[in-house]
């Protein structure tokens, strides 16, 4: 038995010695630190497979002319958002309304427009639904208008189209 203790002692501290220089380089050339595989650049926090994780957020690439075609709408509908916004009208029904004065129609009905109310979103220990509206106008199968107006602001920009969520922005995962 102790015979068999010994080896199991001897086995237990190659092991551990192995293990504690995994990486390290010995004898007269100096150390060379081998960086992590798969760790995007520019991630502030070092986090292995960020683009990859993240693709689902990433918007589509629009056309020059698209671009140029969304930003026109965009120029239409950020007046009637901060004419809103001043009036303190945010509520999704009234923000259709006035985005259907425009002369737009609705996804349902087989439009472009969509108007929805805020992604609900975690604070604390619940989920809250902010008050306000989520708008999103697809100008071309490459180009969108996405914008907000809530009670702090309102928003407007142009984006290519999201892989999963189309003009929306999509919530972020785990």
């Amino acid at each position: 038995m102790p015979a068999l203790r010994a080896s199991a002692t001897a086995l237990l501290l190659g092991a551990t010695l192995s293990l504690t220089a995994c990486g390290q380089q010995h004898g007269t050339s100096p150390a060379v630190q081998v960086p992590v595989p798969s760790v995007d650049p520019g991630v502030a926090d070092g986090a292995p497979h960020n683009r990859d994780n993240n693709a689902y957020r990433r918007t589509g690439e629009m056309s020059p002319a698209s671009a140029k075609d969304a930003q026109k709408e965009a120029d239409r509908i950020e007046p009637v958002l901060k004419r809103l916004w001043k009036q303190k009208k945010w509520d999704p029904e009234t923000v259709r309304t006035a985005l259907l004065a425009l002369g737009y129609q609705e996804t349902r009905t087989g439009g472009p427009l969509t108007v929805k109310k805020m992604d609900a979103r975690y604070e604390t220990d619940h989920y809250v639904t902010p008050e306000g509206a989520l708008i999103g106008l697809r100008v071309h199968d490459d180009a969108c208008v996405t914008a907000f107006v809530q009670k702090s602001n309102y928003g407007v920009k142009t984006n290519g189209p999201f892989m999963e969520t189309g003009c929306f922005e999509p919530p972020y995962g785990h």
